[in-house]
């Protein structure tokens, strides 16, 4: 019998890999683009007297709070793990997130107070030339930021479809790359900003055009204020998942269990326990009963491997012991309820 080492996957290399060190490029061009136009916007709806305006650029505040907690969490993902931080620094990626929301939250709430104020007693003035300039420039750089975000090359594959794309459950692979999965969510949040800026130039045309209907800024304010509140709520319900330490999203309790089931020499599983430290690093614990004549380091390899290629889990920890027919009375060994 060969023995098993606990450590079944290669050391990490130190540092970032390539395609890590290109998802933080790209991210940080896109990051410094949006900061210049976002500062534009202000500058712009302050001297348009557009809410409009400043509302487009409150959504910017919130690409610009979730690419740097993209880039901080790829610069953690290099930082060993501590005696006080055993699992390193990873979920400070969720709470830079959650400060991301909350202050999205706050500006917007501001906006939508003054543009009540604005419907309520009409005496304000819109510079329909700046706003119209503005809103165009804002089209633009999130055309920009869209261009440096997009994702065309080519990328390893089994099969016909690509590896980061494949669902883990369909067979063996590596887990989401990190860097990968923030430049794409970066990408659908700027295609997003891009269909609000285009909202937002139609309003600015038909006032340059229309003088009389500066209502439509404070309108538009309204209708994508609440866009931006909504475009946060799949944000603020993965990372209350996340903190709250409940299964991850693309997990289900079942099919692991069964996956550990269906390793040759376990009878029983108990005290198992799904969470996530981010959205992309995954981890389990359990308890394996196996029969008396089982080869308990071959069970922890072959359960350990499944749980990684199948389901991505970035770490798991699994105690072997001999399975007792007591154990299916035992109340501590139910499984948990339906929520």
């Amino acid at each position: 019998m060969s023995f098993h080492h606990c450590h079944r996957d290669p050391l990490p290399q130190p540092g970032l890999t390539p395609e890590r060190l290109q998802a933080q490029r790209q991210l940080c061009a896109a990051c410094a683009v949006c900061c210049v136009f976002m500062a534009g916007e202000v500058v712009g709806g302050y001297l348009a007297h557009s809410l409009a305006i400043m509302t487009d650029a409150a959504h910017l505040l919130a690409d610009v709070g979730s690419m740097m907690g993209s880039l901080f969490s790829l610069w953690l993902s290099t930082r060993p793990a501590t005696r006080t931080m055993t699992f390193g620094w990873h979920r400070s990626e969720t709470l830079g997130a959650l400060a991301s929301v909350v202050s999205l939250w706050m500006v917007t709430g501001i906006l939508l107070y003054l543009a009540f104020i604005r419907l309520l007693h009409s005496d304000y003035h819109i510079e329909g030339g700046a706003m119209l300039l503005t809103a165009s420039v804002a089209v633009c750089a999130n055309l920009l930021m869209a261009f440096v975000l997009h994702q065309a090359g080519p990328h390893h594959s089994h099969g016909s479809r690509g590896a980061e794309y494949a669902p883990l459950e369909e067979g063996p692979g590596e887990p989401l790359p990190l860097g990968n999965t923030s430049v794409r969510a970066a990408f659908v949040h700027v295609l997003g900003d891009l269909l609000q800026s285009l909202g937002v130039l139609a309003a600015s045309i038909l006032i340059y055009f229309k003088p009389q209907y500066k209502a439509a800024d404070p309108i538009s304010t309204f209708l994508f204020s609440i866009c931006a509140l909504g475009s946060t709520a799949p944000t603020l319900r993965d990372v209350l998942r996340v903190l709250m330490e409940g299964t991850p999203r693309s997990v289900g309790f079942e099919p692991v269990r069964d996956t550990l089931l269906s390793v040759p020499g376990v009878r029983a599983t108990h005290e198992l326990h799904l969470w996530s430290l981010t959205l992309t690093y995954h981890v389990a614990s359990a308890h394996l009963a196996i029969d008396s004549t089982a080869d308990s380091e071959a069970v922890l390899a072959e359960a350990t491997s499944r749980l990684r290629s199948r389901f991505g889990f970035s770490s798991s920890t699994l105690q072997v012991e001999q399975y007792q027919p007591e154990m299916a009375q035992c109340l501590r060994c139910r499984e948990p309820p339906q929520a």
